[in-house]
């Protein structure tokens, strides 16, 4: 179990009861520039190697939100196994020694990783939504780390939840298909739980957010004339397994810390051969 070593009793309350945490302490002000700079340059090549980076959300509902405006959000994925600088940000002590605390577990594995960014003027909101439905897991331990790298507020895109939606549990899919895209885009009712009645969480350059997959979470329109950088980080405990064959990524399984093992040397979960 988690000695605390690295949240205080009163950040654990909270994690509790809000199902999300913000920590400021986790990179230092050298590690985010380094990780800004090579996210920066990552997006540049990439652009220049596949034109559109565009991952836009589809669907009606998501149309009305976005106020019918050409909404655009970039996106890339696996951003470990484009340079070590972001192996590095998902190995990192701190953030590992935070997770221990949150999970109250040793053994953590890493799910899959993905950068988005919301240019100005027209960077998509998404609906309130739980990550569960994308990858529903049997013990629920799966995490989101969001880390942000530039100073982020609901004018520029940024975070919304609804406090302790984590205790309500999986919610009524209300998602869409995309046949055009071959992608599932997945939502709770938007009259029950609209993104105007959530709680913002502004984050400043550096800052991460951790919320569990369960709470119920979405973000604005980032009609502002800043940028909204996010790097992503999803996580979850190495005995926890999936319930469907879904959202499969380089590095899945990866134990970032502890084992993948039980105490009879049983292997706990399918990723390991």
């Amino acid at each position: 179990m988690s000695s605390l070593k690295f949240l205080t009793s009163e950040q654990k309350q909270f994690w509790q009861e809000n199902g999300y945490i913000k920590l400021s302490n986790v990179y230092s002000p050298k590690e985010i520039n380094e990780i800004s700079d090579t996210y920066d340059d990552l997006f540049a090549r990439k652009q220049r190697e596949v034109k559109s980076l565009e991952a836009s959300w589809a669907g009606s509902d998501m149309k009305k939100l976005a106020k019918n405006i050409n909404y655009s959000v970039k996106s890339i994925h696996n951003l470990q196994m484009h340079s070590s600088v972001f192996t590095r940000a998902i190995m990192h002590p701190n953030l590992l020694d935070a997770l221990e605390d949150i999970m109250d577990t040793k053994d953590i594995v890493l799910h899959h990783t993905k950068a988005h960014i919301k240019p100005p003027e027209k960077g998509a909101p998404y609906l309130m939504h739980q990550d569960y439905h994308y990858f529903p897991h049997k013990k629920d331990t799966m995490l989101a780390v969001f880390l942000h790298l530039d100073d982020t507020t609901p004018e520029n895109g940024g975070l919304a939840v609804y406090p302790g939606s984590h205790k309500l549990g999986p919610l009524e899919d209300h998602g869409s298909f995309s046949e055009e895209r071959n992608e599932a885009f997945h939502y709770v009712d938007p009259n029950k739980y609209p993104l105007s009645k959530a709680e913002p969480v502004l984050a400043k350059r550096g800052e991460v957010i951790i919320f569990s997959y369960l709470l119920l979470h979405g973000s604005y329109l980032n009609l502002s004339d800043r940028t909204r950088r996010m790097f992503l980080i999803q996580m979850k405990a190495a005995d926890d397994e999936p319930m469907e064959d879904v959202h499969n990524s380089p590095c899945q399984g990866l134990v970032l810390r502890g084992t993948n093992y039980n105490q009879d040397g049983e292997y706990i979960n399918r990723y390991t051969h």
